[in-house]
């Protein structure tokens, strides 16, 4: 099962091809944003996007609302 301690929101993919509006964060696994970040593989958020990270969320920057409700519906962690 995977707990909120797990997670770190990471950006979703961004092309040049693509509307620049607001760009999303998504939440991922913690231990595959290393090894992205050095090597390029892709990551796959709890919502299905999957990207390879390049950039680092800021506290208050817009997170995918996928990605939220399925972290606010996980039991919180770090008990027992």
């Amino acid at each position: 099962m995977v707990q909120v301690s797990d997670t770190q929101v990471l950006p979703a993919p961004q092309r040049d091809d693509t509307d620049h509006g607001d760009r999303l964060f998504h939440y991922v696994l913690k231990e595959r944003i290393t090894e992205s970040a050095v090597t390029g593989t892709f990551v796959v958020a709890l919502c299905g996007e999957t990207f390879p990270v390049t950039r680092t969320a800021k506290p208050g920057s817009p997170v995918c609302p996928e990605c939220r409700r399925i972290v606010d519906g996980l039991p919180s962690g770090g008990e027992g």
